[in-house]
């Protein structure tokens, strides 16, 4: 018998509502896995201890989530290649005696948008420009996404993401202000929300977008997990809009996360069961 289990686990502030553990133990559970997940509450100074810790307990990986994703950099020993691109991490691996960084948030929420809409050849417009809304971006513009606006209140972030599509992928990217109820263009093909609003507890915060806008034929994605349907999807559901919420996002980060620590291809259906379960 082997009493020394295999540790993974979230280093954020705050970490309490993250729900990260139920869906990854649920997972290990299901596929046999004796590994355990661990969500740690991790102030920004304490995160060089924390990874030094990980480190030394020979933890198997970990998440990074807010505040986290830039300052973990300068505590690893490499980068995968998208998260070198995005300039975030949110995922660590442990190769040998080396710990990686890679970064799942946009491809999970490419995989959770691929089951409604493939990317390929649309045009996108994302709101926001921090650590997550970056993956994204680089993430749809290398799935084939042919023109991205970038809406952010701070012109300096956004147009940071947009030059760094432009000079990294073939996309076409603009910067676009917001200063308002931000009016989305009637050539769009997918809208997606990359900002902290609305996330619990504050669930009747409305991100600033003129509702009127959105058609039919766009498909609205919000990458707010908690709670999975936010006031901007009721919203776009009600102008007849296809939805991608975030808990298939979360879902497909797990998913891409469980395969680089474990090498297993999790089930996904048990991992957002397990959300599903705890009624967000």
């Amino acid at each position: 018998m082997n009493f020394l289990l295999p540790l993974t686990g979230s280093f954020a502030q705050p970490a309490g509502e993250n729900p990260t553990v139920a869906m990854i133990e649920a997972a290990f559970a299901h596929h046999g896995l004796d590994w355990r997940y661990i969500n740690v509450e991790v102030a920004p100074g304490d995160l060089g201890d924390a990874v030094r810790g990980a480190r030394a307990m020979g933890w198997r990986g970990f998440n990074c989530s807010i505040p986290h994703k830039v300052a973990v950099i300068e505590h690893l020993d490499g980068l995968g290649q998208s998260a070198e691109i995005i300039g975030a991490v949110n995922t660590i691996v442990r190769r040998g005696d080396r710990l990686i960084g890679e970064n799942t948030d946009g491809r999970g929420f490419v995989a959770a948008l691929r089951e409604v809409v493939d990317p390929q050849g649309k045009s996108v417009v994302l709101f926001g420009a921090g650590g997550a809304a970056r993956a994204v971006a680089v993430e749809m513009a290398l799935a084939g996404a042919t023109r991205i606006t970038v809406v952010n209140r701070s012109a300096a972030r956004g147009q940071a993401v947009a030059d760094l599509l432009n000079t990294r992928t073939a996309a076409q990217a603009r910067y676009a202000p917001w200063t308002g109820p931000f009016s989305v263009p009637q050539d769009t093909d997918i809208v997606i929300h990359a900002t902290s609003v609305g996330l619990y507890p504050d669930v009747q915060a409305m991100p600033d977008i003129d509702i009127d806008s959105l058609t039919p034929g766009m498909v609205v994605a919000d990458g707010i997990h908690n709670p999975p349907l936010t006031r901007l999807l009721r919203a776009a559901q009600g102008r007849g809009c296809r939805t991608v919420d975030g808990l298939g996002m979360l879902v497909q980060q797990g998913v891409i996360g469980i395969k680089y620590w474990t090498g297993v291809d999790a089930d996904p259906q048990v991992m957002r069961q397990a959300l599903l379960d705890l009624d967000l």
